[in-house]
């Protein structure tokens, strides 16, 4: 299938405080050329009984959306407002025309379902060895609905009370006659029929837990993350793709300065080595920040991290 095109930078949706991605090409493509990752916490239309597999919309983490704004990837949009303001200035030539497009899209839809289904009804009746007879009754059928339509126009010319009015064409009842009815589409996206809301920042960057520096440090170097609520830790760091890798540290981001449980880095190390993995624990430096600028001079800069495993004694 080929890769369809995303142009940068890409929305970022914003509703209730949380960053979501619905369109399953930006999906992809923040996966494969930034390394983001989310969790998906739509559910799947056909299996809506069960939260196992899920699908979009796509939830960032707070660190991944500001990522992507900072370097220039992607841009937050208010979605509620943005939903308003596009439909109220919608004329009605731009709703029709978009109405015209879904009803197109679900004919389309329905004959390539109509065609599958036909398919695998003549697949059936191979493997059954019914084939040839299928072939043979089609005529007979069409011969039969051809009699009927024959004796339903000599009948119509005779005189009855229950006679057509005068224009009207006798109905010929053949199965190509049925018009196939098409599927109702429903967009997953707003764009169109909205249109694209302008780049230029209009909300403040997303609010950022303590660890961002880790996370940017560690995204900067290659690796993929997710949320390590699973393992009592921040992020489970990835060296390549999750669907290709196992993950290789359990990452806990603290402030350089801050105190904390010699136990905490023994109960990290030993859980690490005992599901196979090493515990990380990191943090920005704040000694090297440029004073200049007041900030890093690139993100995840002045950050340092440890790698803990247990040993047994």
């Amino acid at each position: 299938m080929a890769d369809i095109s995303v142009q940068e930078p890409f929305p970022i949706s914003l509703i209730a405080n949380r960053y979501l991605l619905f369109d399953v090409n930006i999906v992809t493509y923040a996966r494969r050329e930034h390394n983001i990752c989310g969790v998906l916490i739509g559910t799947i239309p056909h299996l809506s009984q069960q939260n196992i597999f899920l699908g979009i919309p796509l939830e960032l983490m707070p660190e991944e959306a500001r990522l992507l704004v900072e370097k220039g990837h992607a841009y937050i949009v208010e979605d509620v407002e943005s939903h308003k303001s596009g439909f109220l200035e919608m004329s009605r030539e731009e709703r029709l025309a978009f109405l015209q497009v879904m009803d197109k899209q679900g004919r389309e839809t329905a004959l390539s379902n109509k065609k599958k289904a036909e398919e695998r009804s003549e697949k059936a009746l191979q493997r059954k060895g019914l084939a040839g007879k299928a072939q043979e009754s089609s005529p007979r059928v069409s011969e039969t609905a051809e009699l009927n339509t024959r004796a339903y126009t000599d009948a119509d010319a005779e005189t009855s009370l229950f006679d057509l009015p005068s224009g009207t064409a006798s109905p010929i009842f053949s199965q190509n006659s049925i018009a196939l009815e098409p599927y109702f589409i429903t967009p997953t996206t707003s764009y169109p029929p909205l249109p694209i809301p302008p780049t230029t920042p209009t909300l403040s960057l997303p609010d950022v837990p303590r660890t961002y520096p880790l996370f940017a440090h560690l995204h900067s170097r290659g690796y993929f993350m997710t949320p390590g609520l699973r393992f009592g830790c921040h992020y489970t760091v990835y060296p390549g793709d999750p669907l290709r890798f196992h993950s290789h540290f359990l990452a806990t981001g603290a402030d350089w300065d801050e105190e904390f449980n010699l136990l905490d880095i023994v109960g990290g190390g030993r859980l690490g080595t005992g599901v196979k993995k090493a515990y990380l624990i990191g943090g920005a430096d704040t000694s090297s920040k440029d004073s200049r600028s007041g900030g890093y001079s690139d993100v995840g800069d002045g950050v340092r991290a440890f790698s803990i495993e247990w040993a047994g004694l």
